[in-house]
């Protein structure tokens, strides 16, 4: 028998687990057996997924290795206009690719991006930039946000990594500035969202005279959801290459 705890603190008996473990989608076995979403492990996360995806894809397009893109940040947000707000500069897909294939780090904003992407299919270390600053030396000096100064921190091993930004639109300007000094990043995804230098940071990451590759969007939305997305369809393509 198992038992959970109730609001009240009272024990209550789940004897009959099966009553509480109906489907929540018909199963294709066809989709089941296509999907490559290494996020999605049993047959009703990989039915929800591939029903997901189909339906996207009729609405926005499945033409270019982009349209992936936008159909995993639409689905991810569940807003099919943010499609229309993605930009995709010097060929970023193969520049990405090829980064997760080399086991390239994937430096990010917060935790919660951190959190969000997918440990499988790949052999590339995660870091939060956080935890690059954890006593906040860098921040505290400077007057700097956290996010700014754990880039700057982490300065000596970005060459060649993955850029992911999600939530810090000064963390993103950071980066465009180091990248004015020399650094060499293997691929942007600069997705920062806000009201406060968030359009203004993907715009300087589009417009640097630098050819970094890079996937941004126009404006004020992005954020945590897209930037996970991004870095997970990423993971896929990768993998599905090597297969």
């Amino acid at each position: 028998m198992t038992t959970e705890k109730s609001s009240e603190g009272k024990a209550v008996a789940l004897e009959n687990l099966e009553e509480f473990t109906e489907l929540t989608v018909d199963v294709d076995p066809e989709l089941v057996s296509i999907c490559r979403d290494s996020g999605a492990r049993t047959e009703e996360a990989k039915a929800i997924y591939m029903k997901s995806r189909t339906m996207i894809q009729e609405i926005i397009g499945n033409n270019t290795p982009e349209d992936r893109f936008r159909q995993r940040c639409v689905i991810a947000t569940g807003d099919l206009s943010v499609a229309d707000i993605m930009r995709f500069s010097n060929d970023p897909i193969p520049a990405g690719v090829e980064a997760i294939k080399k086991g390239a780090p994937i430096f990010v904003d917060i935790n919660m991006v951190k959190a969000g992407i997918t440990r499988v299919g790949h052999k590339s270390e995660i870091i939060c930039v956080l935890d690059e600053d954890p006593d906040s030396e860098i921040a505290n000096k400077y007057g700097i946000t956290r996010t700014s100064a754990g880039y700057l921190a982490a300065r000596d091993r970005l060459e060649g990594s993955i850029i992911a930004i999600g939530n810090a639109p000064s963390a993103l300007i950071m980066v465009c500035k180091m990248i004015e000094k020399g650094l060499r990043p293997a691929l942007i995804i600069g997705l920062p969202v806000g009201f406060v230098n968030a359009a203004e940071s993907k715009e300087m990451v589009r417009d640097l005279k630098i050819p970094i590759p890079s996937i941004s969007c126009v404006g004020t939305r992005g954020g945590t959801p897209m930037a996970v997305a991004c870095v997970n369809e990423l993971v896929a393509i990768a993998r599905e290459s090597e297969e």
